[in-house]
């Protein structure tokens, strides 16, 4: 029956393969049981009708079974009261009885044969169903893992790449250009910042050590 036809086409095996391939497999996941769901509804309506033929020739049949039993054991009356007529008439009814009976025999194992096939492919649509419900939630968990995953890659790309590190290699000689700039100042404040007096008290050091380096050299010419 057509209301089978994602059964035989759409099997779970190629369920996952499309998912696989799928840019949003959750999206494409949650898709998917929402069509298995209405394909679901669908066939247990067919099977419904399918059970009600079944439960109809089933009640026909037997109710022609209970009138071929009632007839014969009318004929039976009928004959034991010598009542020929009467008789032919049970006999002939129970004849046209037992053909309906026949009939409707047939057609009841055919629709129940028919019936239970849908029962079977009913059950395997809820089990696959069932199924992939299921593993829906594993492939949540390995979808929102592999994302974090790759946010954590996209993160770590630039990190400690050469351009961070020639990065930080320039922040650093800034940094001992400042610090010389610093120094440089501070003696060029000192340098300025002398008196007089301390400029010529200098002096006078430098002069002492140079007469007494004289009169050392002159002690050994």
């Amino acid at each position: 029956m057509s209301i089978f036809k994602r059964l035989r086409d759409l099997t779970l095996s190629n369920v996952y393969a499309l998912i696989e391939k799928a840019e949003d497999p959750v999206k494409m996941t949650d898709q998917y049981l929402r069509d298995m769901q209405d394909d679901l509804e669908d066939a247990e309506k067919a099977v419904a009708a399918q059970i009600a033929l079944e439960k109809k020739f089933k009640q026909l049949y037997e109710e022609q079974a209970a009138l071929v039993q009632k007839r014969d054991e009318q004929a039976n009356t009928a004959a034991q009261a010598k009542n020929i007529d009467l008789a032919r008439r049970a006999l002939e009814e129970k004849k046209a009885a037992e053909q309906k009976a026949g009939e409707y025999k047939a057609s009841y194992d055919q629709n129940k044969a028919a019936a239970d096939r849908l029962r079977e492919k009913l059950d395997e649509m809820r089990k696959q169903f069932v199924d992939l419900k299921n593993r829906r939630e594993t492939l949540v968990a390995r979808a929102n893992a592999a994302k974090a995953q790759a946010e954590i890659n996209k993160a770590m790309t630039g990190f400690g790449s050469d351009t961070a590190l020639s990065g930080l290699k320039r922040m650093e000689e800034k940094v001992l250009q400042m610090e010389a700039h610093a120094e440089a100042t501070e003696e060029l404040s000192d340098s300025k910042g002398k008196s007089l007096d301390e400029e010529f008290a200098a002096l006078g050091k430098d002069k002492a050590v140079e007469d007494e380096l004289a009169a050392l050299m002159k002690k050994y010419e």
